[in-house]
């Protein structure tokens, strides 16, 4: 009877301890969030206000965007560097060819943009899938051609008078909605549903879960590698027309360090380094964590050469914890 009763507390004891981990790892990312604003709307009477929040989810859909791109390829247990220079080279030609002498049409102009940020996604995708390129050199190299361009495309002066219904897209509204904040919606719901629904998402967990397993099971492995990439540039590309229609101007120093940002968000959000293991929700969260803490150190006066210091410390700590949950 004894040894009944100290097996079952053992179980129940062992059980609970599963439990409570499966909630860490599910909620502990929200519960951060949920703390952090409790604090900072405390510290600042401003913190809570709708056009505090406003500011904050336009910013984090700019991030939010690129950190999807970002959770695709890292899944595969790639990584992608060149993000904040495709995005700043995607917004320039997309608003050169809104503005000028002879405009073009403002859906032309955002489509370019889109396909110019998938077309040097597709580059990054041939190196890695078809050369065998580490994906770490293949997206580093990927940067600073993309950046070069961007400041040869005008001379590395911005692109101004952008026409008004190209503002809209980064600083109109809809139903009262910023127009930036549905797209970002709209985004997060397409690319979760490819993720979690299809079967092209399932391929993209096998591939980084182990790839020569896939390969057994007659998955096109380098197509799905490929892909990816083609998607985080295509987002890329997105998120420069949006940054550039948000700050009125397309800069050709736009997207410093917004891989670092995007990196951080998807570690954050639980996805792991090595692939395989992650989901697109725990991402969004990641990057409104991070846009929530970059708005709360700019309400307390907190100068931006700290603020850089900190996300590296998040990026840190997150890899750590990803690594800790590996062992475990």
């Amino acid at each position: 009877m004894m040894n009944t009763q100290t097996t079952t507390l053992q179980a129940t004891r062992r059980f609970g301890v599963v439990d409570l981990k499966q909630l860490y790892t599910r909620y502990g990312i929200v519960a951060a969030l949920i703390l952090l604003c409790a604090v900072l709307s405390f510290s600042n009477e401003y913190f809570m206000t709708w056009g505090n929040w406003t500011d904050i989810l336009r910013q984090t859909a700019i991030n939010g965007i690129l950190a999807i791109g970002m959770t695709y390829v890292v899944l595969t247990a790639g990584i992608d560097l060149s993000v904040g220079a495709i995005l700043a080279f995607a917004g320039i030609v997309s608003a050169g060819l809104v503005t000028g002498d002879q405009p073009h049409s403002i859906a032309f102009g955002v489509t370019v943009g889109l396909a110019v940020g998938a077309l040097l996604g597709a580059v990054n995708g041939l190196l890695v899938a078809r050369l065998s390129v580490p994906p770490f050199v293949a997206t580093l190299g990927m940067l600073s051609v993309a950046r070069g361009f961007t400041y040869i495309y005008n001379g590395g002066t911005p692109v101004s008078d952008l026409p008004d219904g190209y503002l809209a897209i980064g600083g109109g509204y809809l139903l009262q909605i910023p127009v930036a904040i549905l797209i970002f919606a709209a985004v997060i719901g397409v690319f979760w549903f490819i993720l979690r629904y299809t079967t092209y998402g399932r391929y993209i967990y096998a591939v980084g879960g182990n790839i020569k397993s896939a390969k057994t099971s007659g998955i096109a492995t380098g197509k799905v590698v490929f892909s990816v990439y083609v998607v985080s540039g295509l987002l890329a590309g997105l998120a420069g027309v949006l940054l550039a229609a948000r700050t009125t101007a397309a800069l050709p120093q736009a997207g410093m360090s917004y891989e670092l940002d995007a990196i951080a968000a998807v570690v954050i959000g639980g996805t792991s380094l090595s692939g395989g293991a992650g989901s697109l929700g725990g991402t969004v969260i990641g990057a409104l964590l991070i846009g929530v803490i970059n708005n709360g150190l700019n309400l307390l006066g907190v100068s931006s050469y700290y603020q850089q210091v900190i996300k590296g410390v998040i990026i840190v700590v997150a890899v750590l914890l990803d690594a800790s949950r590996k062992k475990q």
